[in-house]
């Protein structure tokens, strides 16, 4: 069954790109790949706790043990952090990490440096696969003007991060970036389209 709640936006300046405060009966933590708690401001894997959340998927024991640990926390699949105000800042899916020589990138960091480029209309990154690197992040662009180059691209991202970080999986250049209805970025038509350059967004 379902009902509707209303609930107050907590008491402060809430700050932008969060989704708000932690509700009232409910725990929450962030952990690394090893499943060790991080300390707030560390970037992770969310995890809530409540004892009005659900007890498992109906009728999928798999589904449910692999969601939800032994001491009840479930498992959300968010990559997230919560800043010493306690405010939860939601920053990508655990699925869609690119995975780069152990390394996990997120594809929304590199897509919020590149959209502070002057010449960047909108921008998505995903990870293209490589035999000796895993994966490799690779980006695509939407120009504001058709001057911009692959390589100015790639030096203005070497210059703001690590070099697991950088575009080794190339840049290429779209007239859209396709999403969903919410504004969601859909990363699996871009994933074909780097496996088949010629296929249509």
């Amino acid at each position: 069954c379902c009902m509707p709640a209303s609930l107050p936006f907590p008491q402060g300046n809430p700050g932008n790109n969060n989704v708000g405060k932690l509700l009232s009966n409910f725990e929450m933590k962030v952990i690394d790949k090893e499943g060790k708690t991080l300390p707030i401001g560390e970037v992770g894997q969310l995890c809530l706790r409540s004892p009005t959340f659900m007890i498992g998927y109906l009728g999928k024991p798999q589904a449910t043990a692999e969601a939800i640990d032994d001491e009840g926390w479930y498992r959300t699949g968010d990559i997230a952090r919560m800043d010493s105000k306690g405010f939860i800042y939601v920053t990508d899916r655990l699925k869609e990490l690119i995975k780069v020589k152990g390394y996990q990138v997120a594809p929304s960091e590199i897509e919020d440096i590149l959209l502070s480029h002057p010449g960047i209309d909108d921008a998505a990154v995903v990870g293209i696969l490589d035999e000796r690197a895993g994966e490799l992040p690779k980006a695509f662009v939407v120009r504001k003007n058709g001057s911009l180059t692959e390589h100015q691209v790639k030096e203005f991202i070497a210059s703001k991060t690590a070099s697991y970080k950088h575009l080794k999986g190339g840049v290429e250049f779209i007239d859209k970036i396709p999403k969903s209805d919410a504004g969601k970025i859909l990363r699996r038509f871009l994933r074909d389209k780097a496996r088949n350059p010629k296929s249509k967004l």
